[in-house]
């Protein structure tokens, strides 16, 4: 299959990584952001083939990992207290809450739903005009003009029963919040491909040339994630700093304009809660005053306090790339995906799941 087949070609990655063995003579630790690129690596049992001097560690790039508590508590509670239907992802139901998830709450008898497109809750919206409908909207750039639209499909079709509750985060400022870290160990970037078709490349030229700091923009294949690391060594070998696009088949400089212009209709940008990370400046979407009709934290009364997460769980350090799932004690243990104490054992991006689910790919170090 044109552009899939030729990315996963064993001769080409051998390729690859004879060449990453030639060109690393220096301890590297390099960041791929996107929980996507997480799994592909790990899946593929790339990280046992790279040379022992690069360090590959894992970044905040699964958005339902990062989503707060306190929202997943105030999605059970439109859901139990208010008789929504709550429609989301798959893989948000799972997700732990300071008490439940929403896979439990549906359990409970919850009306809780699993759809595939916002557009889906907006047509449910219509035909339940007597019930109202909240979208739970979790995703980074890639997936908020989807959930945009669906506000102004709504905002079209004259329903008031439709709402979305936000939990939108953008890469750039994470970068940002990573880098400037003290803890931070990490030296080059691989850039999630598909945030950069939507939102272009000119957002990371400050991160590179304010921390000179070299990133690539990198997709999700095998061949796509190699050669995106061989871009980066032969940068850090050569003390450069700069942005590259190895995604060049779907990702423009500009990206896609009509959906940003979307975006900056509906949306304004405010700091954000990352689980386990904190409060990032700058780094989420929220709907602005003209939509605030559609706005589920507007609409609905909703007292959620906030809780602290459980002090067993280190997915802040594993989101920060400070530590490695297999470094936490609860791993496969206290914690697996039919009981998890955090979003990255449950999430189809997050970087405890893939350990856990494709251990035997990889050396467990």
């Amino acid at each position: 299959m044109k552009y899939l087949s030729e990315y996963r070609d064993a001769d080409v990655v051998n390729e690859y990584l004879a060449e990453l063995k030639k060109i690393a003579t220096k301890p590297w630790t390099l960041m791929e952001i996107c929980g996507g690129q997480t799994h592909s690596l790990v899946k593929n049992g790339l990280l046992s083939l790279l040379p022992k001097n690069i360090q590959m560690v894992h970044g905040p790039g699964c958005p339902v990992c990062v989503t707060p508590l306190h929202l997943i508590d105030k999605a059970v509670f439109l859901a139990e207290e208010k008789s929504a239907i709550l429609c989301s992802y798959g893989d948000m139901l799972r997700v732990p809450g300071s008490k439940k998830s929403l896979l439990e709450a549906k359990a409970n008898g919850a009306d809780v739903r699993i759809l595939y497109s916002p557009l889906e809750a907006v047509k449910l919206a219509k035909e339940n005009p007597n019930k109202e409908v909240v979208f739970f909207a979790v995703g980074f750039e890639t997936t908020a003009p989807a959930n945009a639209l669906s506000v102004l499909h709504a905002q079209r079709e004259g329903l008031t029963n439709y709402s979305i509750l936000t939990s939108h985060v953008l890469v750039p400022p994470a970068i940002e919040a990573i880098v400037q870290d003290q803890t931070n160990i990490v030296q080059g970037f691989l850039a999630a491909g598909h945030v950069c078709t939507i939102m272009g490349i000119h957002q990371y030229f400050p991160l590179v040339e304010e921390n000179k700091l070299p990133i690539v923009i990198t997709g999700f294949e095998p061949v796509d994630i190699l050669q995106g690391i061989v871009m980066l060594v032969k940068q850090l070998e050569s003390g450069a700093h700069k942005l590259e696009n190895q995604y060049g088949r779907f990702v423009s400089d500009e990206g896609n304009v009509e959906a940003q212009k979307i975006l900056q209709n509906v949306f304004t940008i405010v700091d954000r809660e990352w689980r386990g990370i904190g409060t990032i400046p700058l780094s989420g979407y929220e709907l602005n005053e003209a939509y605030a009709a559609f706005d589920a934290n507007k609409k609905f009364d909703i007292t959620i306090y906030k809780v602290e997460e459980s002090k067993e769980c280190i997915a802040g350090e594993i989101l920060r790339g400070v530590k490695k799932p297999m470094q936490c004690p609860q791993f496969g243990k206290g914690c697996t995906p039919l009981k998890p104490l955090g979003a990255p054992m449950v999430s189809s991006e997050g970087a405890c799941a893939a350990y856990y689910h494709f251990s035997n790919m990889m050396e467990l170090t």
